[in-house]
């Protein structure tokens, strides 16, 4: 049994080839219990395991920094690097993050959470360590689905200026979250076809002896035929930005690997190293279906299926039964078809479908496009991916009202997944920009009312968002509202929307208060002030941050009328939430019906 606690970069370098292949073996076991066990990012993670054991053959972290895109793929790095212990406690409060944390381990030289960004944060730390005069390795490992997004290239123009060993890993398997497409696929496709290879073996020798490590090297590896045979086509896009490129290299063969980060070790310039690598490797059910075991839930870990349609599900089902009839209608994703529940839409309306990779900011434009000419786009994103697009949807829709439905996931807290996946603040993002309309449903029955509304009743730009996990059924008799008033006492008024309304009713019948449920929440409609200036004390509960919430809107729409009672509000203030299971979560900031029942206690004087 290699794998253990006592697990160590250093102790990687004098393993034999044979016992670091019996560790990648073991990493895989471990991983794969982990996850079933935690829920988190199986598929990438597996298909990474050499890579990360090669990494730590050759280089040696804290001093030399790997920098990981994503970092969906950097769990065996975790577990090596001194965290094989707390591993067990993946995604868990107070446990193991499901991404890099520099606050975490010295060994994540970066935090990651979003696509197409290593290049970028990898040559800024490159240009520190040089102004301090650091001469140890920066190496960005990142993976095919992110380098379809703009970020990448502009680190890539910008790195290639670099005088210093700089390497880029380009970690191709081939797939993102949804399969990719469009030129960079089909270029990456186009050269792991090609057979025009021309480095030499004189070549690798007059590299590896510009230094002594090198001529030292160039004497073992003088036989090699592998290390002749490297991969460096005669003209490629990364060469062309001033790249050395290496590859493509088989990412599951850990001796090829270890080898050629030894060569792009001793080049003196920055340098692509392309490996190819499979999603799920080592697992069948991963590697036969790598979009459906990207990411798995604890749930989904114990039962490989959900019990009912998640919200993500109720959504896509539903446009792709409005775009049965209405041929204007079109559905754009940014690689996430069917983390978004759009899969059912691409099947059925192939034509009307977009799949643009990770690319959010074009996603918006492209939308934009599209409703300029009559149709009405609907681009389904993660709230917390919204945040990349937010100068293009005040420039290219909103100044024009242009018609672009967002069908904005994982709204709210997400649980697991941490503080870069917290769908905090896409309400007070989207709600600062002038002739925006948004809504909140708390139930699928209401999702499916807000979206129609969102589609035919609105104008220029129209949000529907709602929160990950199963959906709530409602009653589809009485959704089609934009607010509900429920009288359960009139000592007080308790304001809040989307999922946490049960929790907010169950605490009113429970104090007495009455409750005010927004679903269309913005512009926030005028019989929900006249409703609320008739109470003496509201408290307004909401899940996303304070500053530019609904909360804060309300009252201030309220002072403007010349209300003189008291209000409170309970939300996320001045602090990202960490991961923990998403009812934790909720408790930990008051929004629980706990929570809201001791809130109101102390407001209406019965604490």
């Amino acid at each position: 049994m290699i794998l253990s606690s006592r697990i160590s970069s250093d102790m990687i370098k004098k393993l034999s080839l044979a016992e670091k292949e019996q560790l990648c073996s073991e990493l895989r076991s471990y991983i794969i219990e982990i996850v079933y066990g935690n829920g988190g990012h199986l598929a990438s993670s597996l298909g990474a395991v050499e890579l990360c054991v090669a990494l730590h053959s050759v280089f040696t972290t804290p001093d030399d920094k790997i920098i990981f895109d994503v970092g969906h793929q950097s769990y065996a790095h975790k577990i090596i690097t001194g965290r094989y212990k707390d591993f067990c406690r993946l995604r868990s409060e107070d446990g193991i993050s499901g991404f890099p944390r520099p606050d975490e381990s010295c060994h994540d030289a970066f935090i990651a959470g979003h696509a197409s960004t290593s290049i970028s944060a990898a040559l800024g730390i490159a240009k520190a360590m040089e102004i301090k005069g650091d001469v140890h390795h920066v190496i960005s490992v990142i993976g095919d689905g992110a380098l379809t997004g703009g970020e990448a290239y502009e680190g890539l123009n910008n790195a290639s200026k670099l005088k210093r060993n700089f390497i880029v890993i380009l970690n191709d398997n081939e797939m993102s979250i949804s399969k990719n497409s469009g030129a960079v696929a089909s270029y990456l496709s186009q050269m792991r076809s090609s057979t025009k290879y021309y480095e030499t073996k004189k070549r690798v020798k007059e590299t590896l002896s510009k230094s002594a490590i090198g001529r030292e090297l160039s004497k073992s590896v003088s036989g090699t035929k592998e290390l002749v045979k490297f991969a460096i086509f005669q003209s490629n896009i990364f060469q062309n930005l001033g790249y050395k490129y290496l590859g493509p290299i088989d990412g599951h063969n850990l001796s090829e690997l270890i080898d050629t980060l030894n060569v792009a070790k001793q080049l003196d310039e920055p340098c692509i190293v392309h490996i190819k690598t499979k999603k799920g490797k080592g697992y069948l059910p991963a590697e036969q279906n790598s979009g459906e075991y990207h990411g798995i839930s604890k749930r989904k870990a114990i039962i490989c299926e959900e019990a009912c349609d998640t919200y993500s599900e109720v959504m896509g089902k539903y446009l792709t039964e409005l775009a049965d009839t209405d041929e204007r209608i079109c559905a754009v994703t940014a690689a996430m078809k069917y983390a978004t529940g759009l899969q059912h839409f691409a099947k059925a309306h192939k034509p009307r479908f977009f799949d643009v990779g990770i690319a959010e900011e074009h996603a918006v434009t492209f939308a934009g496009g599209l409703a300029s000419q009559g149709l009405i786009p609907v681009f389904g994103i993660y709230s917390t991916f919204l945040q990349r697009s937010y100068d293009q949807i005040i420039h290219d829709l909103a100044i024009e009202e242009e018609h672009v439905v967002f069908a904005i996931d994982r709204a709210g807290m997400v649980g697991e997944d941490g503080e870069t996946h917290q769908g905090l603040f896409d309400v007070s993002m989207m709600s600062s920009i002038p002739k925006t309309v948004i809504y909140s449903p708390s139930n699928a029955e209401e999702l499916r009312a807000s979206l129609k509304k969102a589609l035919y009743g609105c104008k220029g730009i129209a949000a529907v968002r709602y929160p990950k996990g199963e959906a709530v059924k409602g009653n589809s008799e009485k959704a089609d509202y934009d607010l509900r008033f429920y009288e359960c006492g009139n000592k007080a008024l308790i304001i809040t929307y989307g999922r946490i309304t049960e929790n907010a009713l169950k605490a009113a019948k429970k104090t007495k208060a009455d409750l005010l449920q927004m679903v269309k929440i913005y512009p926030i409609p005028e019989k929900a002030l006249s409703i609320a200036e008739k109470f003496d004390k509201v408290m307004f509960f909401e899940e996303g941050i304070r500053s530019g919430g609904i909360a804060e809107k309300f009252s201030a729409a309220l002072t403007d009328r010349k209300w003189k009672g008291t209000f409170k509000i309970t939300a996320v203030s001045d602090r990202f939430v960490k991961y923990a299971d998403t009812e934790k979560q909720l408790s930990d900031y008051g929004l629980n019906t706990e929570g809201i029942i001791k809130a109101v206690g102390e407001t209406i004087g019965q604490a």
